[in-house]
């Protein structure tokens, strides 16, 4: 058994899998690919993590994630920025340690507002200054820092980037090589101007990871949970895939769905599940893509 050659699933998606069986059951699932989280890393220690992902032969596609960094000037930010450094570190040493193909690229979700502000832009701004501090270093380890833009319902808690126009003009004082963005369909198939800023994104070399997963309604009471399996939606995913594909990435594809009633599920059976979505609604346009360039 194997899964398109494209295919990667962030952990996430089986949550309470330990590290090491979240990694063996991709393998046994004929996975070529894998995004990972931090947290798991921290428990198993980087350098063992490292080494027990070595002998996976999986690559990685990406590691999430840091950012975090909306709070005003001081002791809270300043750990914020620390442990971004650290991050960044992580991503160089696990996509040394992926197999060939490895993608060191670290996905940064901005956060809220600080407790008790009000203020939107000067949060945004005080991403561009962490963007600033960290881009050096992430160039210097041969990381690329993925903005990723959040639905705007989660931009008051998680988020105050909510459109890939947004990420893209945050990144864009920085080497494309450093800092680029995360195209999720999940938190951008509601922008009327997605297709546009996918392709100024592809022109400008900037598409570090593509994350599929869908939406639907009604959402959950915890609204961050209300990703779906590709296809259980209303995405069209075809139309998603057809501009990051035309927009010249070439990566890895990863899922990841957060979703009580999937983490609750076997974890064989979610590899499974998603890589018959991925092969039902995502994989025909990247075949599409490929014929027409043919």
């Amino acid at each position: 058994m194997s899964a398109h050659p494209r295919l990667s699933m962030n952990v996430a998606t089986i949550k309470y899998a330990p590290f090491d069986e979240s990694l063996r059951v991709l393998v046994e699932a004929g996975y070529a690919s894998v995004g990972l989280w931090r947290e798991p890393i921290a428990e198993a220690g980087l350098g063992e993590a490292a080494r027990r992902f070595a002998d996976t032969g999986l690559r990685l596609s990406t590691l999430c994630r840091q950012g975090f960094f909306t709070m005003a000037e001081g002791p809270e930010r300043r750990a914020s920025i620390d442990e971004n450094r650290r991050a960044i570190d992580e991503t160089a040493t696990l996509a040394a340690a992926g197999a060939p193909g490895s993608r060191a690229v670290l996905v940064l979700v901005a956060g809220g507002l600080p407790d008790g502000s009000t203020d939107l832009v000067g949060a945004r701004g005080r991403v561009a200054d962490a963007l600033a501090e960290l881009a050096p270093e992430a160039a210097a380890a041969g990381v690329t820092l993925a903005i990723e833009p959040l639905h705007p319902m989660f931009a008051s808690d998680r988020a105050v980037v909510s459109t890939l126009k947004q990420s893209l003009d945050l990144a864009a004082p920085f080497s494309p090589q450093a800092v680029g963005v995360a195209v999720d369909t999940y938190h951008l198939w509601w922008d009327p101007e997605a297709e546009a800023q996918i392709a100024r994104a592809g022109d400008e070399g900037r598409i570090a990871t593509y994350q599929v997963c869908d939406w639907a309604t009604p959402l959950p009471a915890d609204a961050l949970l209300g990703r779906h399996y590709p296809g259980d939606g209303v995405i069209d995913f075809a139309r998603f895939t057809r501009a990051v594909e035309a927009a010249g990435y070439t990566g890895d594809i990863e899922v990841e769905i957060f979703n009580q009633s999937v983490w609750d599920a076997p974890w064989p059976e979610v590899a499974a599940r998603t890589a018959s979505s991925f092969d039902a609604v995502v994989a025909p346009s990247l075949a599409a893509v490929a014929r027409t360039s043919a």
